[in-house]
């Protein structure tokens, strides 16, 4: 029976895609749509049922197609608007959704917009969709990269600056300003025609990729279009945008999601937005995971993280975190990646594929949305000091490409990836002789490959493992076990010690476990071992 509206994505397990680097169909090097259609049999295997890709659209590529240049058409080197909507279909005859990047805050300075608005005297008369004053602002810094100049010099016609996001290339999209007193004319209102001609927009690029077939978008940068919003006043202008647009989808696509990058500021309405994310590179799930051996960021801070060998971190931050973004919704859904395209991955650093089983284990049972990264499924390593490909290099501290190399499928040239020559690949393969690949995995049972198939397999057939059900912590140290729905229990003991939990109630043979034993007294958890139970309270 079909679910009705968008609770559907309450029993999503997501898996998502960097497109660049999942199967190379056409020998360039590069990944691409007819290579994701021909490997459908294996994420169909896996049990998951939403496809995340990261932004497919036209784009110089910058900063790895987050810099778009036309949001109606498929990058060509990806393929087509057509090999889309055959994705789409044939992943929908697999009962696999799929989920688009929609980059809401800015641009590329070669969309059409921009190369109108560069050429141009002075404002649109229609109204601006970029963010111009003639005069640098004192002292106006950026907000995601502290001490980098928010504005850019017109290369132009134009006089003046524009306002950037990111990247010098990725010029700020004009959704208004928070109005303070005494501010200048050029900081325009939420509700001036620049700034409406972009809500339109907006709602015109999701209706177009929904009309083909799409269920929905995650949205990056969600939370930074109305400029000069302060956290303590709970970026209520941009909330209101995104709250106008999903009155309109709840009329015109009801079955379509909207996922935040990060957690949508609660202002005491209605959820624009159906889920939180949490993500990677921040404290709730980098208190868990992150051994900062990819780099270090300024907002970071130094902390052992939970999931490590060592045995020296807390989930104090995550709980905390949890219990905040829940406290106003109790069924509000979070989701959580094993990683993704802007970090690290599982296996990253001294972290090793003996360690996963308990972090995979938490993941897919702790009431959460999981995400599966690909390559995760098979334990793919993170490698360090790989080159600055399309802007994988964003800080002189962190790089991103070690995240990003190709999939590895099995023991033939380039990992299977691709048939091009090594030197043209997007990013190098992992040079390692025992780097996991899915044909290895495919024929060891007791492999990472086949552990995520029973994992998400067990998720599904257990509804109290799924989001619906409470979670109850009964122990937060070494290890960590938590009991969901009252009927199952779940531990997990990520550090190389051994670790025991006094409980009573576990009823027979565990679901699936490894390194558990169960006794009179409660279980014994060796060094990196995990179990899920049935549970009596």
């Amino acid at each position: 029976m079909a679910v009705m509206g968008r609770e559907w994505f309450a029993d999503a397990v997501l898996y998502e895609i960097y497109p660049q680097s999942f199967a190379d169909s056409d020998g360039d090097g590069v990944g691409d749509l007819q290579g994701v259609i021909a490997r459908l049999d294996h994420i169909a295997s896996l049990g998951v049922n939403v496809i995340w890709f990261n932004p497919c659209f036209a784009s110089p590529f910058v900063d790895a197609g987050y810099d778009v240049a036309d949001y109606l058409t498929i990058a060509p080197r990806y393929g087509t608007n057509e090999d889309m909507a055959e994705l789409v279909a044939k992943a929908g005859e697999r009962g696999i959704r799929v989920l688009l990047d929609l980059v809401a805050g800015h641009t590329s300075i070669e969309h059409e917009w921009f190369r109108r608005e560069l050429a141009a005297d002075g404002p649109d008369p229609a109204g601006d969709r970029y963010i111009w004053c003639e005069q640098l602002p004192e002292q106006v810094w950026q907000r995601e990269t502290p001490g980098t100049p928010a504005w850019v010099p017109s290369p132009g016609p134009r006089p003046g600056f524009y306002l950037k996001n990111f990247y010098d290339q990725q010029p700020a999209l004009n959704f208004g300003w928070v109005r303070r007193p005494g501010d200048p004319a050029w900081r325009q209102p939420a509700d001036a025609p620049g700034p409406l001609r972009n809500r339109q927009a907006l709602k015109d690029i999701i209706a177009f990729w929904l009309d083909r077939g799409v269920a929905g978008f995650r949205v990056d940068m969600a939370f930074s279009l109305v400029k000069d919003e302060r956290v303590s006043e709970g970026l209520a202008a941009t909330v209101a945008l995104w709250r106008e647009i999903r009155e309109w989808l709840d009329d015109a696509y009801p079955d379509a999601v909207l996922i935040p990058e990060g957690s949508e500021p609660r202002t005491g309405g209605p959820a624009a937005f159906d889920a939180d994310f949490f993500l990677v590179i921040h404290d709730e799930h980098g208190s868990l995971f992150d051994n900062h051996f990819p780099g270090v960021l300024p907002f970071h801070e130094a902390r052992e993280p939970f999931f490590d060998a060592a045995g020296k971190g807390s989930t104090r931050v995550f709980l905390d975190g949890w219990d905040a973004a829940r406290a106003t919704d109790p069924a509000r859904l979070i989701v959580m990646s094993t990683a993704d395209h802007d970090y690290d991955r599982l296996c990253c650093g001294p972290r090793t594929a003996e360690q996963l089983g308990a972090a995979l284990t938490f993941l897919f049972t702790w009431g959460n949305v999981p995400c599966l990264y690909y390559g995760d499924e098979i334990g793919m390593r993170f490698l360090p000091g790989l080159p600055n490909v399309e802007g994988s290099v964003c800080d002189p501290s962190y790089n991103r490409a070690g995240c990003r190399t190709p999939m590895q499928w099995d023991a033939g040239p380039n990992a299977g990836f691709s048939t091009a020559d090594a030197a043209r690949l997007y990013l190098p393969v992992d040079p390692s002789p025992d780097r996991p690949t899915v044909a290895a995995q495919e024929a060891d049972p007791s492999s990472t490959l086949h552990f995520v198939r029973e994992l998400i397999a067990l998720r599904r057939a257990t509804p109290a493992l799924g989001t619906r059900t409470s979670t109850r912590v009964i122990n937060e140290d070494y290890p960590f076990a938590y009991v969901r729905g009252e009927s199952h229990l779940v531990v997990v003991n990520p550090r190389s010690e051994p670790a025991d939990l006094a409980v009573a109630g576990v009823v027979g043979a565990p679901l699936l476990s490894s390194g558990v034993t169960a006794h009179a007294g409660g279980l014994s958890v060796a060094g990196f071992g995990h179990g899920i139970f049935n549970f009596e309270p």
